[in-house]
């Protein structure tokens, strides 16, 4: 049995949006995972405000930086590479993540690998259920991001089969949220109220299900758009609004159409598993309906734990540590922040770069510091 310790050592930041996210992995084990959150500064505004995420990334980098190090009980010299979100994300949010982590990297003389958010999100699990299937299907719902897709590779290899045409999940579940008064974010707060509310009360539409829409495509859009006017309907009678229903009604739309056009995308493809990722997997009610319709489908659902699926540093580090596990060649220095990287990109591998071998990390880039570091 091999030793642990051969297992590439990765420390992963992610600042796509509001999250502060720090992990270190080793291999498919999970040593740390720190998040310093924003989340309270945007909740005035409704939404996540990019200049005011940026601003507390640039607070909470070096702080968080450090206790993840320390939760995992290793020392900066003993990585073995530096990952860190690229794309897709806020620009200025991804900046100020890209920076540090080039400034560790440089200092540590330490290979960088600037990595896919979506990718990220799929690799994560990992560290819950061990090594991916290959080839995986995944389902990503997010605030920003409803896609399904398929990887034959998680390093190099990743096909979108269907995404959002307008709202993603995440943003319809924000915005009625904000219609029903109940706060931001919305995803966790709609699945409390319809915790106690009927799923079947209110007969809301399901977005790009009929027999000539794209099969795999998303719109959540017309849905926000009823429940948004059933509401005011009923305020303008002078009618109470049943809170708990609606959020039960409108978030049983959501899920049915997610589980629907992912247990089919599963089946169309002869993929025997689904994972389910993104800060919206952590819903209650998505996990329930995914398990039962996996299970009546013959398919094997991974989920990771909620902590897991939101935004974290953990699923950067691991997907950091697949990069130098397959030996992929690290990103050069002059790697930016890309808002729009699409997740066929995986990875933003260098130009110039020469495969790794093992854990010698045979980079220009390392090689130009040697042995000495910046870093003390």
């Amino acid at each position: 049995m091999a030793d642990s310790r051969d297992e590439p050592l990765v420390l992963g930041i992610e600042t796509s949006c509001d999250e502060t996210g720090v992990g270190v992995v080793r291999g498919t084990t999970l040593l740390a995972d720190a998040v310093a959150s924003s989340v309270d500064e945007h909740a005035r505004f409704g939404g996540v405000v990019p200049e005011v995420a940026s601003r507390a990334h640039l607070e909470a980098m070096v702080p968080t930086i450090d206790r993840a190090l320390k939760e995992a009980g290793v020392s900066a010299r003993d990585l073995d590479g530096i990952a860190v979100t690229a794309g897709p994300g806020l620009a200025g949010a991804l900046l100020v993540g890209v920076s540090a982590a080039k400034a560790y990297a440089y200092a540590l003389g330490k290979p960088l690998y600037g990595v896919n958010h979506l990718a990220s999100h799929i690799c994560v699990d990992q560290l819950e259920h061990g090594p991916l299937p290959e080839p995986t299907m995944a389902l990503l719902v997010s605030g920003g991001h409803s896609s399904l897709l398929l990887s034959a590779d998680i390093t190099s290899d990743v096909r979108p089969l269907g995404a959002t045409i307008d709202d993603a999940a995440g943003e319809a579940f924000d915005k009625i949220a904000r219609v029903l008064d109940l706060g931001f974010p919305g995803g966790p707060v709609i699945d409390r109220y319809a915790r106690e509310g009927d799923p079947g009360a209110i007969a809301f539409p399901r977005g790009l299900t009929g027999p000539r829409d794209p099969a795999y495509d998303f719109s959540f859009s017309g849905l926000k758009t009823a429940v948004a006017r059933w509401i005011e309907a009923r305020r303008a009678a002078g009618e109470d609004v049943p809170v708990r229903d609606v959020a039960a009604s409108f978030q049983e739309a959501v899920v049915d159409v997610l589980t629907r056009k992912a247990v089919r995308a599963c089946k169309d493809e002869g993929v025997d598993h689904l994972m389910i990722g993104g800060g919206v997997a952590a819903n209650s009610r998505l996990r329930a309906l995914a398990q039962e319709r996996c299970e009546a489908a013959g398919i094997r659902l991974r989920v990771p734990r909620p902590r897991l699926c939101t935004d974290n540093g953990a699923m950067v580090a691991a997907l950091g540590a697949e990069m130098v596990a397959r030996n992929r060649s690290a990103s050069d220095w002059d790697l930016s922040a890309d808002s729009s990287l699409p997740v066929t990109d995986p990875h933003v591998p260098g130009r110039n770069h020469a495969q790794t071998h093992g854990h010698d990390h045979d980079h220009d880039h390392v090689h130009e510091l040697g042995e000495e570091n910046l870093y003390s």
